[in-house]
């Protein structure tokens, strides 16, 4: 969807004279909006990843290319001047899960509404799952003992 921006309508002072005049229309995508919705929601402390089952285990997939896909797990509907967001995610486990979905949809709100210049009206969460550490792997005895007690 396409919006005009607000912002452009009107002369800015400090601006050369064809810059002032200068009108037209900014086109933001869907894509872009998913994106930065993404990495705000990443930044919440507690959430783990993005995505459901299969788009995780592509994710897994460009990790180990060196890609990375930063709007996985999330949708965007981008209006005239508003935008609606989808968010599925898997949290930590012990995080609070109602809180932890309060605290990412201000941090959506916050980045979207002003890295992108939109209104936001809504940003749905979704919870697929909750992902549980398994026990820390204890050192090799070999690798923690100092080479000269190793040799004794």
């Amino acid at each position: 969807m396409e919006y005009q921006n607000p912002q452009s309508a009107g002369p800015e002072v400090g601006l050369p004279a064809a810059a002032r005049a200068a009108t037209g229309r900014t086109v933001i995508s869907e894509a872009a909006v998913a994106k930065v919705a993404g990495i705000a929601a990443r930044a919440v402390p507690g959430v783990y990843s993005l995505g459901t089952g299969p788009s995780r285990a592509l994710g897994a997939i460009r990790d180990a290319v060196g890609s990375s896909d930063h709007a996985a797990g999330v949708r965007a509907e981008v209006g005239e001047t508003q935008v609606a967001v989808d968010i599925d995610l898997v949290v930590l486990y012990g995080t609070p899960l109602h809180p932890l979905a309060d605290q990412i949809r201000a941090a959506v709100y916050a980045a979207v509404e002003e890295l992108v210049g939109l209104q936001v009206i809504e940003v749905n969460i979704e919870i697929h799952d909750v992902f549980v550490p398994g026990p820390p792997k204890p050192a090799a005895s070999g690798e923690a003992r100092p080479m000269r007690e190793a040799l004794q």
